[in-house]
């Protein structure tokens, strides 16, 4: 049902992001739409940190902040595998993984999309492992807010799994109190597929009415005298 299309990367950038300071981490995809203020900014180090700059200002239609489901989900191929995986910053001593994460029994492997290559806090870069990249979700060839972290085949599997593809419609990035800002902010051009797909469904079938009763013969008239 949807397709991919090419993106801009370097307007891109994948962040591990804090949940609170509960020590765990979520992914957060930060896209700058235009050049009128940085929406980031990435340190040099590795692990690189990231300083989430769109959380200081009103960023519509400056930047798009993807935060959760609604906003990203995981592709291999053909196969749109946003009902079968989920995606999972794992933050361990010595590195931050995140992990496309199977969902369903015999969806496919457990895969590491990308990394931030050492031992971080706070706000942090995450790099794409070989084969990954981000890519725009398409439908009807219409950009849609929603991105997928995308490899062209099944890392490490020869065969590639039975999965069908989703058929969910997807949605445009939400914005969600957080990062110090109350702020909505989403790209003018992509449009949610979910617009697209609003068809209303079948009206309930009429009942057949029985045909009346056909009416009973009149008596014949009396013979005349």
């Amino acid at each position: 049902m949807f397709g991919a299309a090419e993106l801009e990367p370097q307007k891109f950038v994948l962040v591990a992001s804090p949940v609170g300071s509960s020590g765990r981490y979520q992914l957060n995809i930060y896209e700058q739409v235009n050049d009128r203020k940085p929406c980031f900014a990435i340190g040099e180090s590795k692990p690189a940190a990231v300083n989430p700059l769109l959380a200081t200002f009103d960023f519509t239609g400056i930047c798009s902040r993807y935060i959760d489901a609604n906003g990203y989900s995981v592709r291999v191929g053909p196969s749109d595998l946003a009902g079968a995986y989920r995606v999972l910053v794992r933050s361990e001593a010595s590195d931050t993984l995140l992990i496309a994460l199977p969902t369903k029994a015999g969806a496919g492997p457990e895969m590491v999309v990308a990394r931030a290559g050492g031992g971080a806090s706070g706000f942090h870069k995450l790099d794409f492992e070989p084969g990954w990249r981000l890519m725009r979700r398409q439908f009807s060839g219409r950009n849609l807010g929603h991105v997928y972290l995308f490899s062209e085949a099944w890392p490490g599997v020869t065969t590639a799994p039975a999965v069908s593809s989703d058929t969910t419609p997807g949605l445009a990035p939400v914005s969600v109190p957080g990062l110090g800002s109350s702020a909505s902010g989403s790209a003018a051009a992509p449009v949610a597929a979910s617009e697209s797909l609003n068809v209303p469904s079948p009206s309930a079938p009429i009942p057949l009415q029985a045909a009346p009763a056909a009416a009973a013969p009149l008596p014949a008239a009396p013979p005349a005298l």
